[in-house]
């Protein structure tokens, strides 16, 4: 061990969601001293179970975590932490964090993985139903609203894109644009083509039993629906890229604070790195975790070519 690195870790992960822990997993198996700071809040627990994700299809998100972190406990340089992170700045060779509880942690590289805030439509009944009649992702969710009336709360091209799309999953696809539809007239004829009807009423909320959805209230009615998808826009959860010189991508449609990165994983800041929902590539599990993996290999090996000047030792 080099001196003055006895409090070092080789990496701080900050967030415990899919990306984070599926980095830490990698990080422990190639024996690198990895703290990883959970503030928990993933933007998935509200959902029944995880879909597409290959070998835990439809597991409960709270499970998923929790088999993680045991996973991870059989890793003796890796350790978990529940708590939040205030504050950060880039120090000398690494980074030295400021924790909620007034701590701070060293480490010679960071791996932003907080997950985002998802916003979606101020509309009544839209919150309690989160993640399962109401969803942004049908790759998801579809299956499970599969063959049922479904909705897509939206307008011109991204409305009509998601409506077609969403035929995948039922014959009985509506268009609910909220007012006027917006749409070009080659957009048109392809949802007429596809038997999706497009409706400009006016939307005043959702119907059903508990965070059941059964029907959309309209203006002047109701018209039956067993699942509704919306747009969703992502919003980082604290300031910290920032303050650690992270650049942001261009504004798109789903987000204007997206981190940017390399095909590493690699932010322009030397040493700091970031996964998941806070790159604003495709927002999902199975993603959060390739993500997550790749940028702790990237992070071993960029370690690795410090070497043996700073060699740290191995639990």
């Amino acid at each position: 061990m080099v001196d003055g690195m006895e409090n070092d870790w080789d990496c701080i992960v900050v967030g415990g969601g899919a990306a984070g822990l599926s980095a830490a997993l990698v990080l422990g198996r190639a024996r690198r001293r990895t703290l990883v700071i959970d503030a928990g809040g993933q933007s998935n627990r509200p959902a029944e179970g995880v879909g597409g994700l290959l070998g835990h299809d439809g597991r409960p998100p709270a499970e998923l975590y929790a088999i993680g972190a045991e996973q991870i406990a059989a890793y003796p340089s890796v350790e978990i932490r529940r708590g939040a992170v205030r504050g950060g700045v880039r120090d000398g060779d690494g980074f030295t964090l400021e924790l909620a509880d007034g701590t701070t942690e060293r480490g010679r590289r960071v791996l932003l993985a907080p997950g985002m805030d998802y916003r979606y439509p101020d509309l009544p009944g839209i919150a309690e139903r989160w993640g399962r009649g109401v969803f942004h992702c049908p790759f998801c969710h579809g299956w499970e609203v599969r063959e049922r009336p479904l909705a897509v709360l939206d307008r011109g091209a991204t409305g009509a894109q998601r409506a077609l799309l969403l035929r995948a999953w039922s014959d009985d696809v509506t268009l609910l644009a909220n007012g006027p539809a917006e749409l070009e007239a080659d957009d048109a004829a392809r949802l007429r083509a596809a038997g999706v009807e497009v409706d400009e009423r006016r939307v005043k909320g959702l119907v059903g039993p508990g965070a059941s959805l059964t029907a959309i209230a309209m203006e002047d009615g109701e018209r039956a629906c067993g699942g509704l998808l919306v747009p969703i826009t992502l919003h980082q959860r604290s300031p910290l890229a920032r303050q650690l010189g992270a650049e942001y991508t261009e504004k798109t449609p789903m987000t204007t604070e997206a981190i940017a990165v390399d095909g590493t994983f690699a932010t322009n800041v030397d040493g700091l790195f970031a996964a998941g929902d806070v790159i604003a590539a495709m927002p999902s599990v199975a993603t959060s975790v390739a993500q997550g993996s790749a940028a702790a290999a990237a992070i071993v090996h960029g370690l690795t070519a410090e070497l043996p000047a700073a060699l740290t030792s191995r639990s």
